[in-house]
């Protein structure tokens, strides 16, 4: 099964419980014994913990997800604001600290608090990897006062496993392909496996395949039958084979433009649905203009809240030539939502553009007089927006009670940086 694989000295580096931490340290207190829950908007009660320091959670039960009502009343207990550019700000020092020892082109930065990092030929100038894990470990100790953990493998994929599975309670952890019977194939329930969500989950567990263990015994036919490529990978991940490379989206450019958001509240109408996609798409576009790009494939991804036991559909449509106009972005979500939206409340939107092409590839047509005049216009908009900020030019739907672009133009990821929250998830 492995013969033949290029195994390379592959770390995920986490930081852990890295907001409450980051709170910490600004506050001047010890991450590893303050109790800091990392709170939004609380005058909600219903805001959610945004992330909680280990003593709080291990004490008090409080993570990420519990509900500001939820939380003890307890004097110990600080219920903080986030500083997302401050997390940012961190984030981005800790990466310039991964760069003195390995060449850019050997991180790949996989979210805020989580970067892979290949230590190829980094032996002569710092030692062993374990060597040289421990120094970057003792780095970030005494340059920023937090704790981090992670976890090495030959692949991207192992890498993130052992940190997942092993080295989030210990600091550290490796594993080889070696060691995927005895620590990866007794993983249970699935979604507990990197890659595999809730629906995923329940769908292979109506296959009989309730660990991972399972998975790498089930016929890869069988799986390639039911999931198409996706199987195909579902069956080699079972065995810890990744032939991914080390953050090509970064390193090749972008492959798409998307928009995703949590709505502050259910959305129980097919009209208040179509505002924010309005918004969205809005967005989208603006980005692709913005590099020149235009897209044939447009994808509606529309999640059901909880109250409506969750689901929802994830649907494409490819048109005839490329585009990065709103409206016509639009209208193909329209006609998705149109066709798949069954009525439920809806929490979840999210739109991607794929199939990039050059812009210059977009042809005028003899029935489209004002295809020109458009463009134009979107562009005027988007240097508007550049210059004087994201609600220079708004669309009157912005305007509506349904319209979330006006509180969301003040965010970053979801935070405000001078630290206020807008409520992210049911």
């Amino acid at each position: 099964m492995y013969e033949g694989l290029e195994t390379r000295p592959i770390i995920c580096l986490d930081m852990r419980s890295f907001y409450a931490s980051c709170t910490a340290i600004d506050l001047g207190l010890d991450p590893l014994t303050a109790c800091i829950a990392v709170i939004g908007n609380q005058e909600r009660r219903g805001s959610v913990v945004l992330a909680a320091s280990p003593v709080l959670k291990k004490e008090f039960g409080v993570r990420t997800g519990t509900r500001l009502f939820e939380i003890p009343d307890d004097p110990r207990i600080m219920k903080i604001e986030p500083k997302m550019g401050f997390f940012l700000d961190v984030s981005m020092e800790i990466t310039r600290l991964l760069k003195e020892y390995v060449p850019t082109e050997a991180i790949h930065v996989y979210s805020v608090d989580e970067s892979f990092v290949d230590l190829s030929g980094t032996r002569k100038l710092w030692g062993t990897p374990e060597q040289l894990i421990s120094r970057i470990q003792d780095d970030i100790i005494r340059q920023f006062c937090l704790p981090s953990a992670i976890g090495m493998g030959p692949n991207m994929l192992m890498a993130k496993l052992a940190l997942d599975l092993e080295a989030k309670s210990r600091g550290f952890a490796e594993w080889t392909f070696a060691d995927v019977p005895e620590k990866l194939w007794p993983v249970a329930p699935l979604s507990k496996m990197w890659g595999i969500g809730s629906r995923l989950e329940t769908t292979l567990n109506g296959m009989g395949i309730f660990s991972v263990g399972d998975l790498a015994h089930t016929d890869l036919a069988q799986l390639e039958a039911s999931f198409g490529i996706l199987g195909n990978q579902l069956y080699h991940h079972a065995w810890g084979i990744d032939l991914s490379e080390l953050g090509p989206p970064i390193i090749e450019g972008q492959v798409s433009y998307g928009k995703g958001q949590i709505l502050y509240r259910d959305y129980t109408t097919a009209r208040d649905i179509l505002t924010v996609l309005l918004e969205m798409a809005e967005d989208v576009a603006r980005r692709a203009r913005t590099a020149g790009k235009a897209g044939r494939t447009v994808t509606l991804s529309v999640g059901y809240s909880k109250k409506a036991f969750g689901g929802g559909f994830h649907r494409a449509r490819t048109i005839d030539e490329a585009t990065n106009e709103t409206l016509k972005i639009y209208a193909v979500c329209k006609e998705l939502l149109e066709e798949f939206y069954d009525g439920r409340p809806a929490r979840r939107l999210a739109i991607t553009l794929t199939k990039l092409e050059d812009e210059t590839s977009m042809q005028l047509s003899l029935f489209e007089q004002r295809k020109w005049q458009t463009r134009k216009l979107g562009e005027a908009m988007d240097q508007l927006r550049s210059k004087y900020g994201p609600t220079a030019v708004l669309r009157a739907v912005s305007y509506t009670e349904a319209g979330t672009a006006r509180e969301r133009a003040r965010l970053i990821g979801g935070h405000n940086a001078d630290g206020s929250f807008e409520e992210p998830e049911d």
